[in-house]
């Protein structure tokens, strides 16, 4: 806080963008990223390296598109090759030098000093080199400046002291010109360059290696220096190629690539329903993983076909199989993929991983992609490529790989094929961590036989299956049945197989535990219904019985009290005779 106030009391005040050290582009794929829009304007670059790392190319491709895409004329002045061989040597990168230089916008001087016929004698200076170079300038303008190369030009030069001094003043008279320019030099053993000056008095020094390891050769681009500008300082490759040259920088370091919300189906049904139903994001990146044989070209195939399905355009990149090998395996499975090739929905590529260097194929990959503008981007295996470079160099390359179909929201798929062991420490340590999602395929072996089992492992920022799930491959095409977990653990196979048949059998013999069971209630049931109905029976009857003889209870109380009744009526008569008699006989007395 004090030094910002003391900087502020001081009139000090940070560097406007209007102030920045001006930029020319070279129009190089991936130069101008790496040196944050080109060389020094109007200050001289030295481009060193050994023989055969493109140096020419480099410096030449540098005029050709400036001349081109940005209307700056170029002077090409060359001590080694003639003019003839240099419309010839960037050619083969797809330039016309030759038109340029009938339009006027390229001037080509080729300048021959013969070593052996230079004698120093007297004062040496570069006054008659400066004249030329200046009429060439002058003649359209040229705002560019190429010397190709340095070692030529002072080859016959013993005196250290000369050589430094004109150096010096070479470099002096270009910025005072205000050219920009590009100067080619030969590494020295030691140093970056013979003489060990050129670096020290150059605004700007790229610095090129073309190296061997394991029988593969690659080249690599470095920024040594850069005099009042920021700079990418770490070792890039490069490729060299029809379309000129390359450099290959991990691109997208702020990892600012668009989503998507959409989902896209994997084409194997019980797999989309781990992962919540809906499969993966469009423009994710996926790893599956697993060992040979487990699977991986069927998984990926799948995929293809349910991309080809939605219309989507699917490049299939092998580096084991060819394409029809590919296609007549699938039929194996009851999957078709010709149709989608004839219809232009699906393209393989086929090679080596030893065909070229890891940059050749990342570059090979950059312009398949961009060509044919695929939905999803199959790499079968990625582990193929791994053999042509370092740790380091080979996830560079990944990241690069993953960044540059990310930013064009391409799905893509990798397979890695793991050496046994433990597979996830293995895949970990290799790309799992640049990955959306990661899917694991794995062997069971038990039982006299060897199954396939498939898990997801992490799928970023959607909800899925932390399940096992027994992967079988049949004439049919894929299934994925739910894996029999039990005390003794995972059983897949045959083992699953003859737990299930154990648990039929099992419940088998319940039910018809249970339905002898029932038959036993129903005929107790039954014998009980056929007891309460004979009870009924004999109730009734009794309760018959009994009515019958109350019946005729009432009946003999009936006719007793009839007779009773009668009875007394003929004793009621009996009394009235008797009281009538009584009656007369007191009567007669008086």
């Amino acid at each position: 806080m004090k030094n910002a106030l003391f900087m502020k009391n001081n009139g000090y005040k940070p560097a406007s963008r209007a102030a920045q050290l001006p930029k020319c582009p070279t129009g190089i794929q991936g130069l101008d990223e790496i040196t944050s829009g080109g060389l020094p304007r109007g200050r001289p670059t030295l481009v060193c390296g050994g023989a055969g790392c493109g140096k020419t190319l480099l410096a030449a491709e540098f005029l050709v598109r400036g001349a081109v895409e940005f209307g700056e004329p170029g002077v090409l002045m060359a001590f080694e090759e003639t003019e003839a061989e240099l419309k010839a040597n960037v050619a083969s990168l797809g330039f016309d030098l030759a038109g340029l230089v009938r339009s006027k916008k390229i001037v080509i001087d080729y300048v021959h000093i013969e070593p052996s016929e230079v004698q120093e004698s007297g004062d040496y200076d570069l006054e008659g080199l400066f004249v030329r170079l200046n009429h060439a300038i002058d003649s359209i303008g040229a705002k560019r400046v190429v010397l190709d190369t340095l070692e030529v030009l002072f080859a016959g030069l013993p005196n250290q002291t000369i050589l430094r001094s004109e150096l010096r003043r070479l470099f002096r008279w270009l910025k005072d010109k205000g050219v920009t320019a590009v100067i080619t030099a030969e590494r020295g053993r030691e140093q970056l360059t013979r003489h060990g000056l050129e670096e020290y008095v150059s605004d700007c020094v790229i610095s090129l290696d073309h190296r061997v390891n394991d029988q593969i050769a690659t080249r690599h681009l470095r920024v040594v220096k850069y005099r009042g500008a920021l700079h990418g300082t770490n070792e890039f490759p490069f490729l060299i190629g029809s379309e000129g040259i390359s450099v290959l920088p991990i691109t997208s370091l702020a990892l600012n690539h668009k989503v998507s919300t959409e989902r896209i189906a994997t084409g194997i049904h019980r797999l989309d329903a781990m992962l919540g139903g809906r499969g993966f994001f469009r423009g994710s990146s996926i790893l599956l993983t697993g060992t040979s044989g487990t699977g991986k070209t069927i998984i990926s195939s799948n995929f293809a076909q349910a991309a080809g399905r939605r219309g989507e355009r699917v490049l299939f990149f092998s580096f084991e199989e060819s394409p029809n090998q590919i296609i007549r395996n699938m039929h194996s499975i009851g999957l078709r993929l010709e149709p989608l090739v004839k219809r232009g929905l699906l393209r393989f590529q086929s090679a080596r991983p030893s065909l070229y260097g890891l940059e050749m194929h990342l570059a090979t990959m950059f312009k398949e992609i961009a060509a044919f503008q695929p939905h999803v981007v199959i790499i079968d295996p990625i582990t193929s490529l791994m053999d042509a470079g370092t740790d380091s160099e080979c996830k560079g390359m990944v990241t690069r790989l993953i960044d540059y179909l990310k930013a064009g929201q391409v799905t893509s798929l990798f397979t890695s094929l793991t050496q046994g062991g433990h597979v996830l420490q293995q895949s970990e340590s290799a790309m799992s961590s640049l990955m959306d999602a990661w899917l694991l395929l794995q062997d069971f072996e038990g039982n006299g036989e060897r199954n396939r089992v498939l898990y997801v492992l992490k799928a970023r920022g959607m909800a899925h299956s932390n399940q096992i799930r027994e992967f079988l491959i049949s004439d049919r095409g894929i299934d994925l049945v739910d894996a029999y977990i039990g005390p003794n653990g995972v059983l897949t196979g045959s083992a699953r197989a003859a737990q299930n048949s154990l648990e039929k059998a099992a419940l088998l013999a319940s039910q018809q535990e249970a339905a002898q069971l029932k038959r036993e209630v129903e005929r107790k049931r039954t014998a009980l219904e056929r007891q309460i109905n004979g009870l009924r029976s004999d109730y009734e009857t009794e309760a018959l019985e009994l009515q019958r003889i109350a019946e005729q209870v009432g009946t003999r109380t009936f006719v007793l009290n009839t007779e009773r009744a009668a009875s007394g009526l003929l004793r009621q008569a009996d009394a009235n005779v008797a009281s009538s008699t009584r009656s007369n006989s007191r009567n007669g007395r008086h």
